[in-house]
């Protein structure tokens, strides 16, 4: 467990029962870790000089272990500064690597094509990982990832570093099961969403430096995605998601519901009803009959005196429901 700052699997096990065993001799920790004598007395020796256990005076030698706390805090620092560096590094290489690349890779080395679900989201996450002020997707079905939170607490993290991270997405995806509250709790914890019938294409952008584009065979399966590097190609893949972003109706997270105002459920309702949903649609989305959505959908319509769902989407929309 403590491999990450410099100690073996036998150091770090000799450590922790060290801990556990204050006043030990090499012997006595020796038969608690089924290992030598003589190589539990080096590693304490060793210890004794890292500065990781102190010897007791006496003469037979026994040793107790320093606090981890303050025994490991030069390691650490030491590991972070080395991270550090090699963070710099890869930052100067990559920043050259693109230079090098927008002026003299051929065209085909400007498109990669990644094949295998494994391999898509693994490069998908690296995507992600690699952005630096800006986030951008479009969000459509099928997907490659096995559910619609897998991607969540990257997304926070991405958010708590302050990337700009926006997310179009496709009616078709918010029809599924939960997963309009997801996207609801993504935009309170800071995403930019907004919702378009028949979005043009599924991608990811990092920057305006890479993006990914999922390629499927069938209609339910992504078989494999293009990697797109700085191009003409990807230039004309961002302009294609700010025209999709311009079109998008906005979403909002899910305030809780004042005194006199719809619950939460009357909200989600009213989010898809604004956003085009047919009610089926939407009955898939909240996990309720159609009939039931039907009822709801009428009630809230007549309380806010619309004939038609365009205008029961304005007159939310004008008393801040969503």
């Amino acid at each position: 467990m403590l491999r990450a700052i410099g100690l073996s699997p036998a150091e770090s096990r000799l450590y922790a029962t060290l801990v556990e065993n204050p006043r030990s001799s090499a012997a006595e920790l020796a038969t608690h870790c089924g290992v030598s004598t003589p190589l539990a007395a080096r590693t304490l020796a060793a210890f004794a000089r890292r500065g990781l256990a102190s010897r007791l005076p006496g003469r037979r030698a026994r040793y107790v272990a320093v606090a981890p706390d303050i025994a490991f805090r030069p390691l650490l620092t030491r590991q972070e500064e080395e991270l550090h560096q090699v963070r710099t590094a890869i930052h100067e290489l990559t920043t050259s690597f693109h230079l090098a690349s927008r002026y003299a890779a051929h065209p085909a080395e400007q498109v990669e094509v990644v094949t295998g679900t494994d391999n898509i989201i693994s490069r998908a996450y690296a995507l992600q990982d690699s952005a630096q002020g800006m986030f951008r997707n479009i969000d459509k079905p099928p997907y490659v990832m096995r559910g619609h939170a897998d991607n969540v607490e990257r997304e926070r993290r991405m958010l708590r570093s302050g990337i700009d991270y926006r997310s179009v997405y496709d009616l078709e995806s918010l029809a599924l099961p939960g997963k309009l509250r997801l996207v609801q709790d993504s935009v309170a914890h800071g995403e930019k969403a907004r919702v378009v019938a028949g979005a043009a294409a599924k991608m990811w952008i990092a920057d305006d430096a890479l993006a990914l584009i999922p390629i499927r065979n069938g209609a339910y399966s992504i078989d494999a995605a293009f990697i797109l590097h700085r191009s003409a190609l990807l230039d004309a893949l961002i302009a294609l998601f700010e025209l999709e972003w311009g079109r998008g109706f906005p979403l909002r997270g899910a305030p809780r519901p004042a005194p006199g105002e719809p619950d939460e459920l009357t909200r989600d309702l009213l989010a898809l009803l604004a956003g085009g949903l047919t009610d089926e649609a939407i009955a898939r989305s909240l996990g309720l009959g159609l009939r039931t959505v039907q009822r709801r959908i009428h009630a809230v319509m007549q309380e806010l005196n619309a004939i038609t769902r365009f205008q029961a989407g304005l007159a939310a929309r004008e008393r801040g429901w969503i």
